[in-house]
């Protein structure tokens, strides 16, 4: 046998490679032993060309976000591999797979594809515990690794909502806090009014653990407009994308009646009927009305008929003229309303057409009025296009030395002012 260390062959110590095989003759290989121990074997190393030394063995990982209860997603590569294997390991540094062999027990985790470019596994049912930095290793010289953070959402829990009085009174100031917890980060809180947004107080964060409790606090002094009105907390979260979580409380108000008399005819005449309606609106509503007249009980209950709010008056006649009054009432309060009854003649009326009488007597004010306006307009327009001055001479009067004097100038100057007169246009 040849010196291994003679000739082109170029075998040294540190270009040696000493591998664990097993015994050589237990897998039915036919290869050379050259070490001195059976289960130990020196292989020669060639040197590899240059253009493969000089591609970079480099894993790849990314960043993965997932909301809690979801599943996250690992996927590990490498462009240029020569069969080497990729592990994965948690946070707390314990392998989950090497290669397609799975290290760690937890059924959560399963392999999605195993390479020797690629490495994929998923981890289901999320827990915040699983949050942090996992680790993609090559087992190269050196081993050669990539860091994946994983973050972990908390999903904020349906909001609720404290501090609503059933039911309310009117004029009451009451506050409505609105309450969410697990959130990771921090939700927001939204506030409506019948699915219109008002704003609320400030937000308030407090920790709890790795999540986070909102709350924000609605303070309004309710009146009989809030009866019946939703108002709406509304958490929105990134972990939320679809839908937010909302809670909703509709406000009771109990409020005094408010009273209000519907005729049913405008101008009510002799023989016909008559319906009031005393509509009144209370909370709680008042379980009856009193009907009254000119201050005193209904004087003909035969034709002054009650049912219910409603008072119907049966063919009426000059002795129903008068004040009727309806009177409403619940445990905060009375309310009251009154209607003057004046009963028409029919033959007074004249039920086939409109009034020409007074149709025609508007008319005549308007002729009137306009035919005035344009004789003013007239004498105003005349009035300035000709006009009268007088000349520095009809001013003696002014400078005379005496009274007769004044006098005479005057006289004078009256005589010539129709020759001072003068027209322009």
């Amino acid at each position: 046998m040849p010196d291994p260390r003679s000739g082109n062959a170029e075998y040294t110590a540190d270009r040696a490679e000493l591998a664990v095989v097993g015994l050589v003759a237990a897998h039915g290989e036919d290869t050379p032993r050259l070490g001195l121990r059976g289960d130990l074997v020196l292989r020669p190393s060639c040197r590899q060309p240059a253009a493969e030394s000089s591609q970079v063995q480099f894993p790849i990982t990314h960043n993965v976000t997932v909301a809690e209860g979801g599943t996250a997603n690992m996927t590990c590569r490498v462009e240029h591999n020569d069969n080497t294997s990729l592990q994965w390991s948690n946070p707390a540094q314990q392998t989950l797979f090497f290669g397609d062999k799975k290290a760690l027990r937890d059924n959560r985790i399963e392999l999605l594809r195993a390479s020797w470019q690629e490495l994929a596994i998923s981890i289901s049912e999320v827990a915040l515990t699983d949050e942090g930095q996992y680790t993609c290793s090559l087992f190269t010289m050196p081993v050669k690794t990539a860091k994946a953070f994983l973050t972990v959402l908390g999903v904020p829990e349906k909001p609720k909502i404290a501090g609503l009085t059933k039911p309310a009174m009117e004029g009451d100031q009451i506050t409505l806090t609105c309450v969410s917890s697990g959130s990771k980060p921090a939700a927001d809180i939204r506030w409506f009014r019948n699915e219109k947004e008002i704003q609320a107080g400030s937000k308030e964060v407090n920790a709890t653990g790795k999540t986070f409790t909102v709350s924000s606090a609605l303070r309004l002094r309710v009146d009989r407009s809030d009866d019946g009105v939703a108002y709406t907390c509304r958490v929105e979260h990134v972990a939320l994308p679809a839908s937010a979580q909302q809670a909703t409380e509709v406000l009771e108000v109990h409020y005094a009646p408010r009273v209000e008399i519907m005729p049913s005819h405008t101008l009510p005449q002799e023989g016909q009927y008559l319906k009031l309606d005393c509509v009144s609106k209370g909370n709680p509503l008042p379980d009856s009305v009193l009907w009254t007249k000119d201050g005193g009980e209904l004087p003909d209950v035969d034709r002054m008929i009650v049912e219910g709010r409603e008072l119907t008056i049966m063919s009426l006649n000059k002795t129903d003229n008068g004040t009727y009054r309806c009177e409403a009432s619940n445990h905060l309060g009375t309310s009251s309303a009154e209607y003057v009854l004046f009963v028409y003649d029919p033959n007074a009326l004249e039920q086939n057409g409109p009034d020409h009488a007074l149709i025609g007597g508007v008319v005549a004010v308007v002729v009137f009025i306009t035919l005035c306006l344009i004789i003013v307009l007239g004498r105003y327009l005349a009035r300035h296009k000709a006009g009268t001055y007088l000349t520095h001479e009809a001013k003696g009067a002014e400078d005379a030395p005496d009274a007769d004097t004044a006098i005479i100038n005057a006289e004078g100057n009256q005589a010539h002012a129709e020759e001072k007169k003068e027209y322009f246009i």
